[in-house]
């Protein structure tokens, strides 16, 4: 079983961004391409980098893509929701249960709305990438296109159906894990939610 290799890259905004990469065959996907990009690139040299994706359209989450793909060429994914409510552009939209090939990998797409129309996780092995949908200790700040309640409903229906030992590389912190965030993040209490 291949190796993955998992760099965070911390960008302008405070934004995480993620390079994930098979160790064995050096193939790479780039998660939440901000700025500056050429921070991205340097750290990208040795891989071949396969996709590039958003788990969202906000600035700080995809102000590189285009940079990162012309260096890299790589294909670019952001969900359509999110690609129409933020006149974004890319290779392929995404949808929920898309599963992206690299290496000796498959990165799995949920969608998650609520953060945005079209927040999306991406789920490589037993590694979350959930970008603003759920942070430690707490959740992206709301926006005027943020729906709480479907936020909420996105991460009872989608996340915690992964397993409690799933790694979470959020947009914005430190990572964390689903079992820690079950027993400390706020908005679990009184939610019945239980590891």
């Amino acid at each position: 079983m291949s190796k993955l290799s998992i760099v965070k890259v911390k960008l302008d905004r405070d934004v995480n961004c993620y390079i994930v990469s098979c160790a064995t065959t050096k193939e790479a996907v780039v998660i939440d391409p901000g700025q500056p990009a050429d921070k991205i690139v340097e750290l990208t040299a040795g891989l071949t980098v396969k996709h590039i994706l958003a788990t969202h359209g906000h600035p700080g989450h995809v102000g590189g893509k285009d940079e990162v793909k012309e260096v890299t060429g790589g294909q670019t994914g952001i969900h359509s929701a999110d690609a129409k409510q933020f006149l974004r552009s890319a290779d392929h939209y995404l949808l929920d249960g898309d599963e992206l090939d690299f290496g000796e990998f498959k990165l799995q797409v949920l969608h998650t709305p609520g953060h945005t129309p079209g927040s999306v996780c991406f789920v490589v092995a037993n590694h979350a990438f959930v970008g603003d949908t759920i942070l430690a200790g707490g959740i992206g700040r709301q926006t005027p296109e943020t729906d709480l309640r479907r936020q909420m409903m996105s991460i009872g229906t989608k996340l915690l159906r992964l397993p409690p030992s799933t790694a979470l590389y959020p947009g914005h912190g430190p990572a964390t894990s689903l079992e820690r965030e079950l027993a400390q993040n706020p908005i679990f209490r009184g939610s019945g939610a239980r590891v």
